[in-house]
């Protein structure tokens, strides 16, 4: 599977900003050159999590780990160019499937293990995957069995039932079949590695194609914007199904020879523990944890976090007091981090941006030809601003607009949908996000809103369209719709918003999240909030301003 033409290939090979590196290459280079060094770690409560005993792999134990696996999947029927969802928690058997499948050359479409049946069937009409690979257990929850509703039962492989994963070495005709087969079916960096899942820009999850050299670009601005050393030890606490933790984690530490230790989820205790226990060097926490652990310093001493350089966050405004307690009280430098599926990728670091103040918010408006911002990191990438209505771009300072992205991170279309409104006229990806052009020369970018209606629950994208569809068969409703509202902690909730048939007969919250329940809905999409009103707002068109309801809420 291919998606790149070959005059974009070829371009962006002829810039230096594409190879022939694969993510299994990479690896087995840092097999050779670094074998003993810690590659993946899982958390140290696995066996709480999973009913499995944590592991911690070397380099060398990651790449005959994974050859190990690639072998158990051939003889399973898995084969070069399959489709194959995965839904396994952060565990090292998921960074081991990654490698694998690049050894194999199969599409792996990653899923987040809060998906239920529902979801799942959804984005299988859309990729018709061969194979679903899932979890016996995690917590409460059997993975496994979501896999019927992607693929017959006889192509779902559970984990630690029909395989698991081996450390120790291949004997020569394990080696032999391997090396013979991959010969006969050769991977190409620019071959689709990974179909990710997104709201994109217009509400519906889509499937996102990224190659192999996509990921390694994004991997590139990551590490030189993070500013990753060789042998630093990496914590990542994002689920491995996205840009997070794939652009920020996986393929970075494998280019630079980091090691990943796994988090998730998000257990604050555990979280710190591993900190100082793995001696970890960078990690990413989301901005509510960082504004806790700066108004209490208390807890921040209890630990000895003297090896953390630096400690990354993003998806909403940082605190600029918080980064002055990081970096002047605790000796920890802040990084503000702007990316997405498709290949969005800005970083506000120390040394570019030292005033906290301003890295709190903004970002190098990079790409763009501004004197301030040289070197791959600003100039591989190309943005601008255009006028969301008419597609003009704006360039003036104040000016606000939508955002757009082009070049090696970004990636060629959504999965099996047509690109109207996806992509400019001279190819720049539309992001949805509005900016502004701000700073004193108009260096700078200021994310200033989304233009979509897609509601951010703490990372997870939900779709306010699909709640709709399914409310709108529960009795008594004369009209439905969910919308967002701010929060804290998660940056947005979910309010269903109702018009009842009669004032006798309105349903309580309760009712309408066991409806969606039994509709087979992912418990992160439930509403958690109810709000009764006599009529939606709608514009002309009869579309619901979703703006207004929230606006309500606040």
């Amino acid at each position: 599977m291919r998606t790149s033409s070959p005059d974009r290939i070829q371009r962006l090979e002829e810039g230096g900003h594409w190879g022939r590196e694969t993510l299994c290459s990479l690896l087995t280079r840092q097999a050779l050159e670094r074998p003993d060094h810690l590659a993946a770690v899982d958390q140290f409560n696995k066996e709480e999590l999973t009913n499995t005993a944590p592991l911690r792999l070397s380099f060398q134990e990651l790449d005959v780990a994974s050859d190990w696996l690639a072998l158990d999947l051939l003889a399973l029927g898995v084969r070069h160019g399959d489709r194959v969802m995965v839904q396994l928690p952060n565990i090292v058997e998921l960074m081991a499937c990654y490698f694998a499948a690049s050894k194999l050359g199969v599409v792996i479409s990653p899923l987040p293990v809060q998906y239920g049946r529902h979801e799942i069937s959804s984005l299988a009409s859309a990729l018709d995957p061969a194979w679903f690979i899932g979890a016996d257990k995690f917590r409460d929850q059997h993975l496994a069995e979501n896999g019927t509703a992607a693929v017959a039962a006889s192509h779902v492989l559970v984990l630690d039932v029909d395989f698991g994963l081996r450390s120790t070495s291949l004997p020569s005709q394990q080696q032999a079949e391997l090396k013979q087969y991959r010969e006969e079916h050769p991977v190409d960096a620019n071959d689709i590695f990974s179909v990710c899942w997104t709201s994109g820009t217009t509400g519906t999850p889509k499937g996102v194609p990224r190659s192999h050299n996509m990921w390694l670009a994004s991997g590139r601005m990551t590490a030189v914007g993070s500013e990753y050393q060789q042998g630093d030890l990496l914590l990542n606490p994002f689920p491995m199904v996205n840009m997070s933790a794939l652009g920020g984690f996986l393929f970075p530490a494998v280019q630079h020879g980091c090691g990943v230790v796994l988090h998730h989820p998000l257990d604050v205790p555990v979280f710190l523990q591993q900190i100082q226990q793995e001696n970890i060097t960078f990690t990413i926490a989301p901005p509510a944890l960082l504004n806790k652990l700066a108004k209490e310093p208390e807890l921040w001493r209890r630990f000895d976090f003297s090896r953390l350089r630096a400690i990354g966050s993003g998806s909403a405004p940082l605190a600029p007091d918080m980064i002055d307690v990081f970096e002047h009280d605790y000796g920890v430098a802040i990084y503000n981090i702007y990316g997405s599926n498709e290949g969005i990728a800005l970083i506000s670091s120390p040394t570019a941006i030292p005033d906290s103040r301003a890295r709190a918010g903004l970002f190098p408006r990079s790409g763009c030809g501004v004197e301030n911002w040289r070197g791959e990191l600003y100039e591989s990438v190309e943005s601008k601003v255009i006028d969301p209505d008419d597609g003009r771009e704006l360039s003036a300072l104040g000016d606000r607009g939508e955002l757009c992205f082009s070049g090696p991170t970004v990636f060629d279309g959504y999965l099996g949908a047509g690109d109207d409104d996806v992509f400019t006229r001279d190819g720049f990806f539309r992001t949805g996000d509005l900016v502004d052009i701000t700073g004193d020369g108009g260096e700078y970018y200021r994310i200033a809103g989304r233009l979509k209606d897609i509601i951010n629950r703490g990372g997870m994208k939900i779709s306010p369209s699909e709640i709709d569809a399914l409310l709108d068969g529960y009795p008594g409703l004369a009209e439905v719709a969910v919308c967002s509202y701010p929060d804290d902690e998660l940056g947005e909730r979910v309010c269903v918003c109702v018009v009842p048939l009669s004032e006798e007969n309105v349903p309580t919250l309760d009712d309408l999240c066991k409806y969606l329940i039994d509709c087979g809905v992912a418990k992160f999409k439930l509403p958690e909030r109810i709000q009764s009103v006599s009529a939606l707002p709608r514009n002309p068109l009869g579309k619901i301003l979703r703006h207004e309801l929230s606006a309500k809420l606040v």
